[in-house]
């Protein structure tokens, strides 16, 4: 499946919350990301990523492993993406490790996740911060077959327009590009 997000800096973050509030209840979660390589930095130069995401919630802490693809999509930056739920998060960090994968990036992110339907899909609207990053990211987003990209990020578009959000608040900047360079 592809995953087919975009992603926007909000400006109003209470007034996007508000409106999401009206869709959906809201689940308060923080994740831990981190973002693993080759040692040639292969998978990043070919646009791909492996991640381990620690996410803690309210009434339980999960861990799961993440591949991304190349994207498909280069406007949107929407990438194949396989994910599965893990029993233990250091179990999972030491194989990585052990296949010779090294740990390029970590950092936490404060999410607000909503789940609703739009436009007869399943979407996921999450409000990000990141400690070390200024403001505040709307991610929405929707698993689709590689055919079904343009159509779902069309309707991605109509939610965030329904949000106040138009395209000039679209981002591809990503959170680890952008922890990468306020680190230095």
């Amino acid at each position: 499946m592809i995953e087919a997000e975009l992603k926007a800096r909000i400006h109003a973050p209470e007034a996007v919350m508000r409106l999401l509030d009206e869709r959906a209840t809201g689940r308060v979660e923080v994740y831990r990301d981190t973002y693993y390589d080759r040692p040639d930095g292969s998978l990043e130069k070919a646009g791909q990523e492996l991640r381990v995401r620690t996410v803690h919630g309210v009434d339980e802490t999960r861990t799961v492993l993440t591949y991304k693809g190349a994207a498909v999509d280069e406007q949107s930056g929407s990438k194949p993406e396989h994910e599965t739920r893990v029993e233990d998060a250091d179990q999972t960090h030491a194989i990585l490790r052990g296949l010779g994968h090294v740990e390029v990036i970590a950092f936490e992110k404060r999410c607000r996740n909503y789940e609703f339907q739009a436009h007869g899909r399943q979407m996921l609207a999450t409000l990000v911060r990141v400690p070390e990053l200024d403001g505040t990211f709307l991610e929405v987003e929707t698993l689709v077959d590689e055919d079904d990209v343009p159509a779902a990020l069309d309707d991605i578009r109509e939610v965030l327009a329904d949000l106040g959000i138009g395209s000039e608040d679209l981002t591809r900047e990503t959170y680890t590009g952008a922890v990468a360079a306020q680190r230095g």
